[in-house]
């Protein structure tokens, strides 16, 4: 874990065990931008043999809400999601997709930012937006 401003943000390589489980590596975190992959497989599926749509919806929630809790901790704050909205657009079964999180408005109460998500051939799988509130960190 590393601390900033007497904030222990939690640690990004390894991930909370339901990070972990998802299958959710982030490779690049900071107040603009977050970066990331999934690698996919039985693991991810629901009943019909393709990537649970949760699975996405997962890592548009956690790459968006890191991208902003960075942002915000500069004011002493943490972001927490408000509103998700993830569109499934392409089917897998397995495969490695990349996630890519920016911020569309990062304002003093609230952010917006878009996640995409891509197969190996830089198809759309999956597209979301997470709408955050900043509040001030708990002691």
């Amino acid at each position: 874990m590393s601390e900033q401003d007497g904030f222990e943000m939690p640690d990004l390589e390894h991930g909370s065990a339901f990070v972990t489980a998802a299958g959710l590596h982030l490779t690049h975190v900071a107040a603009d931008l977050v970066e990331g992959y999934l690698d996919l497989g039985p693991e991810h599926h629901q009943p019909y043999g393709i990537v649970h749509g949760g699975v996405y919806a997962s890592a548009v929630e956690t790459s968006a809400s890191v991208g902003a809790t960075v942002a915000a901790l500069a004011r002493g704050q943490i972001a927490v999601g408000v509103h998700n909205s993830t569109d499934f657009i392409r089917s897998m079964t397995t495969g490695r997709v990349s996630v890519v999180a920016t911020p569309l408005q990062q304002g003093r109460t609230q952010q917006l930012w878009e996640v995409r998500i891509t197969d190996s051939q830089d198809r759309l799988v999956a597209r979301g937006s997470l709408r955050l509130q900043n509040v001030d960190r708990r002691a």
